[in-house]
């Protein structure tokens, strides 16, 4: 959905010369809409954009809201705020089809069924669109992308009411997603832990269309009706323009080891070092940083999950459960592990994380938001070494009191 920006692609065509070209009887206005492609992580969902075409005039101009510029500074801070501005650019269809030719992406024309003054209106509005003054906007994953600005202008500009069609499967946004990304198990662990229970309420068909396909296969059956009596459909064609072709190149994940798979390791792996701490009653530099390394990696993506909830315009990201087990006081507590002084404190806060985190497994299936399975071992792994550090840490205490007490009584004795 997401495409890199090049600015020498951003032209202004020159029949974009006067913004007050009329076009043609013989004109078409059409949706562009792109398979997904797995080859990139933005290019998962397939994309959608706006053609127009009218010979008599010579105008051929693909208008796509979905350019980024990756060399802005703080490019990464200010997409992890949602502070992703993108573009509208324009560039000829043999230049657009061009490049899903090369990456073996359908593309499908769906042309709109519109008036010739619908068609001049829609024209009109994405020419003013498309100057430098007016082509950026605030992207936002679900309300505002560039799927949904080409929906809104369609809707804005037919003339009449749009009657999409019913649509009975109750969905979330997170469904969706899933199903886009299903084939790449750590991309869908990584979404499911940064966005929030926002994602899991049911929506309508129309809030659907942020997904390129949901939008093209509402198209299919939506009819416009006029003065309550005209009923007609929204779409006067249908046709593939470019073929897909099966390839086997795409973002290489992790082959068995899923995210699943990998929790479940780091737990046992977590259990056999509490075995050994437990039966050797060892408290040496070697636990104290498998410890560090653990609370460290836990409280990067706590801290992660922090910054989207309350420093981020993405939608859903707040409130999210995932940061009862993933939060941004790990990190913290990472650091203080080595500071003596604070031994008492780090004790309450591996008390205190043991009993949230025993609430959080026990009250895992009631918690509303779909959390990913593998967070169950996760959550486990830091639940265990906080449970036996503060297990360990009353044993020794006690044992050092009975022994204390004991040499007391001995002294009392004269021994």
């Amino acid at each position: 959905m997401k495409k890199y920006f090049f600015a020498l692609i951003l032209i202004t065509l020159s029949v974009f010369a006067n913004a007050q070209i009329q076009l043609s009887d013989s004109a078409k206005i059409s949706l562009m809409t792109t398979s997904p492609w797995s080859g990139a992580v933005y290019a998962v969902y397939g994309h959608t954009a706006i053609f127009v075409k009218d010979d008599f005039t010579g105008i051929n101009a693909v208008f796509n809201y979905g350019y980024f510029d990756k060399s802005k500074p703080n490019f990464l801070y200010h997409y992890i705020r949602g502070e992703t501005d993108y573009i509208l650019g324009v560039v000829p269809l043999d230049a657009f089809l061009q490049e899903y030719r090369e990456k073996g992406v359908e593309v499908v024309e769906q042309e709109l069924n519109l008036s010739q003054q619908e068609k001049q209106n829609l024209w009109e509005a994405l020419y003013i669109n498309s100057l430098p003054e007016n082509r950026g906007y605030r992207y936002n994953n679900f309300y505002d992308n560039c799927v949904t600005r080409p929906r809104d202008l369609i809707e804005k500009y037919t003339e009449g009411t749009i009657l999409y069609p019913e649509d009975g499967k109750t969905q979330t946004f997170r469904d969706l997603i899933h199903e886009c990304v299903s084939s790449y198990p750590w991309m869908k662990f990584g979404i499911d832990l940064i966005i929030g229970n926002g994602a899991d309420k049911p929506i309508s068909l129309r809030e659907k269309m942020f997904i390129p396909a949901y939008l093209m296969n509402a198209l299919d059956k939506t009819t416009v009706v006029k003065n309550d009596s005209v009923f007609y459909p929204i779409l006067s064609s249908k046709s593939i323009v470019v073929e897909k072709v099966t390839s086997e190149k795409g973002i290489r994940e992790w082959g068995i080891q899923s995210p699943l798979f990998i929790a479940f390791v780091l737990f046992l792996f977590t259990i056999l070092v509490s075995v050994i701490q437990y039966t050797k009653w060892n408290s040496s530099k070697l636990l104290k940083i498998y410890d560090t390394i653990l609370f460290a990696a836990y409280g990067v993506g706590g801290t992660i999950i922090f910054l989207l909830m309350f420093f981020s315009e993405h939608p859903a990201t707040n409130p999210n459960w995932n940061f009862a087990w993933m939060n941004i006081f790990a990190l913290i507590f990472a650091v203080l592990f080595w500071v003596k002084s604070l031994k008492n404190v780090v004790i309450i806060y591996h008390f205190i994380n043991f009993v949230l985190l025993t609430l959080f497994l026990l009250f895992w299936w009631m918690i509303p938001q779909q959390l990913p399975l593998a967070t169950i071992p996760l959550s486990m792994s830091l639940w265990l070494r906080s449970g036996m550090s503060a297990f360990m840490f009353r044993k020794r205490k006690i044992s050092n009191k009975h022994h204390f007490s004991s040499k007391s009584m001995k002294a009392g004795w004269g021994q």
